[in-house]
């Protein structure tokens, strides 16, 4: 199984690049984000959390499973929530779940790729799931949700990171 890379890992902090082969390596490797995001009790996982650095991520949240290769993320209502927010990256150093924080976010996005097999796919989300859409995008660009915190609130979970 593959790890997860966590918070200081070169690779979290690179932006991925695009994917260009769709073959049998790829579905063994969106086979295996899914494994790795379900054995670490995640709902979303990006390509450079387990190291490999392409625009892609997998999900399952608020009764919606899927994948994005390539994805285009457009904020539909930035009305901005927050919301307690924590990623598989961002582990507590002595319990090491994820750490979480109230992280702003838009309310409403929608988030355009390619599935596995480069057919278009397209998927319009509000609540959690446009959250985790934004979050998983974040990853490809080189973004943890920490960056999107108050200056002291990322000290404090940094400070908490192994």
């Amino acid at each position: 199984m593959r790890e997860i890379r966590y918070v200081g890992d070169p690779v979290l902090r690179t932006p991925a690049e695009p994917v260009t082969d769709f073959d049998k390596e790829l579905r063994r490797l969106i086979d295996d984000m899914f494994s790795v995001m379900y054995a670490a009790d995640g709902v979303g996982l990006a390509g450079p959390q387990i190291g490999v650095a392409r625009r892609l991520f997998v999900y399952d949240i608020s009764n919606r499973k899927g994948h994005v290769i390539n994805p285009e993320l457009v904020v539909d209502d930035p009305e901005e929530v927050v919301e307690e927010e924590g990623c598989l990256s961002v582990p507590g150093k002595q319990t090491g779940k994820p750490l979480y924080a109230p992280t702003p976010r838009a309310a409403g996005a929608t988030i355009r790729g390619l599935d596995r097999l480069g057919r278009p796919v397209e998927v319009k989300a509000r609540g959690m799931l446009a959250r985790c859409f934004q979050h998983e995008f974040d990853h490809l660009e080189g973004t943890l949700y920490v960056d999107r915190l108050a200056k002291d609130e990322r000290r404090k979970i940094l400070l908490q990171t192994p």
